[in-house]
């Protein structure tokens, strides 16, 4: 992990994270693919696998998803990228969601509103589905991580069993070096 950056490349982080938080239909984690290319691809700050331990280990914490973006951000630029990708992730998202959220809870009843709502599930899915797939695709040549991501998948399909027990498998798989 590099985590040294300039002031024009904190600039450049905190901008794309302001851009980004804009796009963030689904929550923070639809904003992964885009980071990743961002900071991996376009940039070199990270490497592939480095992005995705960082995202990983922010999920493995407990708090929520958008405390990947700190964890990226710190991996490329150390505590001045966490706070500047943090800081441009939260301001237009929570300025916007507040106002939206407003004027939605006033216009509830119209259709327009109504078909937004039901419009923005399919949206939603799509993304975290995207973003489900980028961050494993690094894991794609380990059949046990293979193994744990398919059984992750079905188990949280169909049982009521809570995430966090499927999490905890994934770390000791981690921890004893099998992934």
């Amino acid at each position: 992990m590099s985590g040294a950056l300039g002031w024009a490349g904190l600039a450049d982080l905190f901008l794309h994270c302001l851009m980004l938080s804009l796009l963030a239909i689904g929550g923070a984690m639809a904003t992964a693919p885009e980071l990743q290319r961002f900071v991996v691809v376009d940039r070199g700050w990270l490497s592939g696998a480095d992005f995705t331990s960082a995202v990983a280990l922010a999920q493995a914490s407990p708090g929520p998803n958008l405390m990947f973006i700190p964890v990226v951000g710190y991996a490329a630029g150390g505590l001045p990228g966490a706070a500047v990708s943090l800081i441009g992730m939260l301001i237009p998202s929570t300025v916007l969601t507040l106002a939206v959220t407003r004027w939605g809870a006033r216009h509830r009843d119209t259709r327009g509103v109504q078909a937004f709502i039901a419009g923005m599930v399919p949206v939603t899915l799509g993304l975290l589905i995207v973003s489900g797939a980028l961050l494993a695709q690094p894991l794609l040549h380990q059949p046990v991580a293979l193994v744990l991501m398919l059984g992750s998948l079905v188990l949280s399909w169909r049982s009521r069993i809570s995430p966090v027990w499927l999490i905890a498998v994934g770390a000791a798989a981690g921890v004893l070096g099998w992934v």
